[in-house]
């Protein structure tokens, strides 16, 4: 498989099949990578995982992975590393992924121990784009954009694969397009990652927007009694919140940039 994207990186499209919607509790069953490279080449990896918890049946009747199908494949721990160095150096693209496949997989990565950073990742989330170009489903955008029905939907290869193709046609059929992002600017689509990139910008400061950064750029806490409340605040105000938060059923995504922000105070001293 090739591709025509024009990259400067690898650009690593994804998605996942989950024993469930919450990235604190669920676990991955099955990942799909397809890998674009810069010279054209498309590298597809496919593994399957035992999630070491049970997956509820109206979620196998979805994806059509059962118990009995991923009991004898390996952990996410055993290929957690393997996994990370195959998507080094790689941007993310996906299908809905900013909101659910990648704050899910950064979790698995960190109950694994193995450090996945996203600091100098550009997140392509193909949904954003075809939403705000055609809101349908990723049957529809395929049929949509690429003329072809959609073979064996939820099955995380044919879903990954639908999704890289539905970029491309994106990428062609958008071409010099004006759109607006949240803020009111404007963008011009073309075929660019960095342009797509601007496309997915929010001002989460960790993945599920628990903080988020105001319009000075500081980051204040978004939920709860103390949202709107600059998180330097609220630690040197209520020290317990972040004993809390650390001790809570919080994605450990967030207790991580918490505890950074903690650690960025102590360092001011």
């Amino acid at each position: 498989m090739t591709h025509t994207l024009i990259l400067k990186k690898p650009l690593a499209f994804f998605d996942l099949e989950t024993t469930g919607i919450d990235p604190m509790k669920d676990r991955i069953v099955e990942i799909s990578i397809a890998k674009a490279l810069p010279n054209g080449e498309v590298v597809i990896k496919t593994q399957r995982i035992n999630p070491t918890i049970p997956i509820p049946i109206e979620t196998s009747l979805i994806h059509g992975i059962y118990d009995e199908d991923i009991k004898d494949e390996p952990t996410f721990k055993t290929v957690a590393r393997s996994m990370a160095q195959f998507l080094d150096g790689c941007d993310l693209g996906g299908y809905n992924c900013n909101r659910f496949d990648i704050p899910l997989l950064v979790e698995e990565f960190l109950r694994a121990n193995v450090d996945f950073d996203l600091k100098n990742r550009r997140l392509i989330d193909v949904q954003r784009i075809f939403h705000m170009m055609e809101p349908r489903t990723l049957k529809a955008a395929y049929k949509f954009y690429c003329g072809k029905d959609l073979i064996n939907a939820h099955s995380a290869e044919a879903d990954t694969v639908a999704t890289f193709e539905v970029l491309e046609s994106m990428v062609v059929r958008y071409d010099g397009a004006i759109v607006n992002d949240e803020k009111g600017n404007e963008i011009i689509i073309g075929n660019d990652v960095d342009i797509l990139n601007k496309l997915m910008l929010n001002n989460n400061v960790d993945l599920r927007g628990h903080m988020v950064y105001n319009k000075e750029g500081k980051e204040v806490v978004n939920f709860g009694k103390h949202k709107g409340t600059l998180v330097v605040d609220v630690l040197q105000k209520e020290p317990s919140f972040y004993d809390w938060i650390l001790k809570s059923e919080f994605p450990l995504d967030t207790k991580r940039k918490l505890t950074e922000i903690k650690l960025r105070m102590f360092n001011k001293r």
